[in-house]
């Protein structure tokens, strides 16, 4: 899996330096500085909104129900109005208030000597082009293994374990990747049953999901050390695989990020709910 800091440069095929300094008028040393800035505030975010099986499942569903991708292909899109309201869309679903997206641009801004109003106009744009990234290197191999010609490697193996659950004895082309009885088992779409009350500990093909989904990673599925642990460990292990910043932060710098979330969490959790609003 393609750390979040290595695939943010990967967008605009390699040119996302560029594109954000231009667009911001900063260096391109300066540029860098700031996405590198930023990525654990995501990552930190990306982890804690997929934590339990039920956001996880949510958040593959607005990756691929969204159409994020053109967004890494061409960054510029991401400075239009649709690009940056969608954008923030998406740092609300991460960071969960407005609040938490103002104090990452003020700790990035204090670490980078680069303006607090630079971050508030570069986080939605880098939400929206990571998760354009995340849809195109991470998660398009399980829906292309859904299609029996391909060259993916996995969908030798996915047609293979179809087959012997017998869930399908040939696999169709599907144009919709949620109409087969796959995807159906795991998120309960596209057929009149209710999904599973928890889909880690309850349905076997979404173990099976998160299995193939590390092997993507690079990583061999680890058996559980503790004969205790759940499916929901696994999870545990793909998110933090999944969403791994690829950089060393200072570790003060770190842990302000990681205090951050800790603090706007407690202070949510302590007020009335309020309607959701969209992050600066």
């Amino acid at each position: 899996m393609i750390p979040l800091y290595d695939l943010m440069l990967q967008a605009q095929n390699g040119g996302a330096l560029d594109v954000m300094a231009k667009q911001f008028g900063l260096a391109q040393k300066q540029a860098n500085d700031a996405i590198a800035a930023l990525m654990p505030a995501f990552s930190e975010g990306l982890k804690r909104s997929t934590a339990n099986p039920y956001d996880f499942g949510s958040f593959l569903k607005a990756l691929y129900s969204g159409d994020y991708a053109k967004y890494f292909d061409d960054m510029t899109k991401a400075f239009t109005p649709k690009g940056i309201e969608e954008g923030n869309d998406l740092l609300g679903q991460f960071f969960g208030s407005k609040e938490v997206s103002r104090a990452v641009a003020a700790q990035a801004a204090q670490m980078t000597g680069i303006g607090q109003e630079i971050y508030k106009q570069m986080l939605p744009v880098v939400a929206s082009t990571l998760m354009g990234g995340l849809l195109k290197q991470s998660f398009a191999p399980f829906f292309a293994a859904m299609q029996p010609d391909t060259d993916n490697p996995f969908a030798a193996a996915m047609r293979q374990w179809m087959e012997a659950t017998g869930m399908a004895k040939k696999p169709e082309p599907q144009t919709n990747p949620f109409n087969n009885p796959f995807t159906q088992a795991f998120f309960g779409t596209g057929s009149d049953k209710k999904p599973a009350e928890n889909p880690f500990l309850d349905n076997p093909f979404a173990k099976a999901f998160t299995d193939m989904m590390t092997a993507m990673g690079g990583k061999s599925p680890e058996a559980p050390a503790d004969d205790k642990a759940t499916p929901a460990d696994s999870l545990t292990q793909l998110v933090t695989t999944m969403f791994d910043t690829g950089i060393e932060m200072q570790k003060d710098y770190q842990k302000s990020i990681e205090g951050i979330f800790d603090t706007m969490s407690k202070a949510s959790s302590t007020r009335s709910p309020e309607p959701d609003k969209k992050p600066d």
